[in-house]
């Protein structure tokens, strides 16, 4: 190696220990300037090099969910590519010339020459390596969990939205029937008997009970009642028949029950008693809808409760039924196209678990299947014991793992989805988190067309807190 190269690299502290035999390692290699803004290697894919800041920086940054995050900043006198030539992998991050850098790279045939010729180096890239790995894995695992929440945050904001406008819209309509009801409730009040009030609110009484178990119709047979009903109406001189046809069809009524009561009454108010009557139903079905929507919205802060076990103790006694349930139902909408098929034995015991741990396994095992199909397919899950254990099976009916892929998807920061699309994270924190935390395992076999995942839990463990 020329004189010149070897001053440049005795500035950096992994070489500095080196005798001039040794020196010899590291002959093959070249010194090269790139100029800012160079991306010397993207995310994702192969480079066969190792590299040496002389001069300058690279900035490494990987995606995530679309959006690039600062991974680190290789100063003069540090390396980097170590890791993917020793784990035979993509880089993780994209390499960029934060300004104009001089490198030293050597090539992987020539780095691998290095390892085995000079222990000294080695035994120091090893160990950088290992070190970068711990934190590189910590960061992206809580980047996981971050993205993990983040998708159910945004779950949550979509199925909140739809009952709380509901509710929104239900109560601006309940406010407008309420004060149009006291305007006829009024006037009929100066014109009706005693007997005509009690027929008309038997009436409404009947109303209020056809509503309950009212058949649903399909679009076309609704249409066809609707608009013989308002021209019904029309002919008695109702005012906006066609806003008024629609309660009385919801409720079931027929044009003869309503020309029953209408002939029981005044002509002069038959028109604001048929009114009247529609209001009182429509007030009963705006109720109703305030009442679903508002148990939707509670039902869906239950999920979310239950789904992250919010002031309980970290490892407690847990159905797992309910974190299953729970997790569906915080991927509801990731899961309006697909199909999901339960078939979940309620007899199993309660087990002690970290809960929410165990609904970030059920979340990540879910949201994979949903990918699987596509987010319009199949998915099927079910609960059993075998022996001595409670097994938990996600079933997807998607194109399935290709057998090369098979070996590797435990394997940290291995991915097939797109770049920045996902952290190759999942599966191995699942695993961690069964393995590690419950004692327990995940199996999985795949073909063309289906996918099975097993989880395995023992039922009988002895707390670790």
């Amino acid at each position: 190696m020329d004189p010149a190269t070897i001053q440049l690299l005795q500035s950096v502290p992994l070489f500095s220990g080196l005798t001039e035999a040794q020196w010899e390692c590291l002959e093959p290699g070249e010194v090269i300037t790139v100029p800012a803004g160079t991306v010397l290697v993207p995310e994702g894919e192969r480079c066969p090099f190792f590299f040496v800041v002389l001069d300058g920086e690279l900035r490494l940054s990987r995606t995530y969910d679309r959006q690039s995050v600062l991974m680190g900043v290789i100063k003069p006198g540090q390396y980097t590519g170590e890791v993917t030539l020793l784990l035979d992998i993509p880089w993780l991050a994209s390499a960029r010339a934060g300004k104009t850098t001089t490198l030293f790279r050597l090539k992987s045939d020539d780095f691998w020459r290095m390892l085995s010729h000079c222990p000294v180096l080695a035994r120091g890239i090893f160990q950088f390596a290992a070190a970068k790995m711990r934190n590189m894995e910590g960061y992206s695992q809580q980047r996981e969990k971050l993205a993990s929440l983040g998708t159910m945050a945004a779950g949550l904001a979509h199925e909140l939205n739809n009952p709380a406008a509901a509710a929104r819209r239900a109560a601006t309509h309940l406010r407008e029937t309420t004060d149009k009801a006291q305007v006829l409730l009024c006037k009929l009040s100066k014109n009706l008997t005693h007997d005509q009030w009690h027929e008309l609110a038997l009436a409404s009484q009947a109303g209020m009970d056809r509503l309950a178990g009212a058949p649903v119709l399909d679009h076309i047979e609704r249409s066809d009642r609707e608009d013989r009903i308002a021209t019904w109406l029309q002919s008695r001189g109702v005012a906006t028949p066609w806003d008024l046809a629609p309660t009385f069809v919801r409720a079931d009524v027929a044009i003869s029950w309503l020309e029953t009561l209408a002939n029981q009454l005044p002509a002069a108010s038959q028109a604001d008693a048929l009114a009247w009557l529609e209001s009182r139903l429509n007030l009963k079905l705006l109720l109703t809808q305030v009442e679903q929507s508002t148990g939707r919205i509670s039902e869906l802060v239950k999920a979310m409760k239950s789904y992250s076990y919010m002031g309980e103790a970290a490892q407690q006694e847990t159905d797992i039924h309910a974190g299953i349930e729970s997790t569906l139902l915080m991927l509801g909408h990731k899961l309006k196209n697909v199909t999901v098929k339960l078939s979940l034995d309620r007899s199993l015991p309660r087990i002690l678990t970290y809960g929410s741990e165990l609904n970030q396994v059920w979340t990540n095992l879910i949201d994979n299947a949903i990918d699987a199909v596509n987010g319009a397919g199949k998915i099927c899950i079910s609960t059993c014991q075998e022996d001595d254990q409670l097994v938990v099976e996600i079933v997807d009916y998607g194109s399935g793992i290709p057998p090369d892929i098979q070996p590797h998807i435990f394997e940290p920061f291995f991915t097939t989805k797109p770049v920045g699309a996902g952290t190759g994270l999942g599966l191995i924190i699942s695993h961690r988190i069964i393995a590690d935390r419950h004692g327990g395992e995940i199996e999985f076999e795949s073909q063309p067309g289906e996918t099975r995942f097993k989880v395995r839990i023992p039922l009988h463990r002895k707390s670790a807190d």
